[in-house]
């Protein structure tokens, strides 16, 4: 049986429910925090950071017999080059305006 309950966070309503042993949080409820108007925005920001993606990697190794931890390898680093990239325009351009 599934039991939802809600949380109140700064006046905010953060569902969550049960399914059998396991609790879940609606990351979406918890995004409105920053931003009410487009939380969407938000997650899609957070599905884009490289520790997001680690964690999501590290809970399917222990959490999902099926996991190819071999298959997900690429996918990190896609990630950190794409962060990479980020580091260095913002540096370039950084260096073009002190100049």
């Amino acid at each position: 049986m599934n039991k939802s309950n809600i949380l109140k966070i700064k006046d905010t309503s953060v569902r969550t429910i049960k399914v059998g042993q396991w609790d879940y949080i609606c990351i979406t409820d918890i995004a409105r925090l920053k931003n009410p108007a487009e939380p969407k925005d938000v997650v899609k920001n957070w599905m884009r950071v490289k520790n997001t993606i680690e964690y999501l990697g590290l809970w399917e190794m222990l959490h999902n017999p099926n996991f190819k931890g071999v298959e997900f390898d690429p996918l990190i680093n896609h990630i950190a080059q794409q962060q990479m990239q980020v580091l260095e325009d913002v540096g370039e351009r950084k260096f073009l305006t002190e100049s």
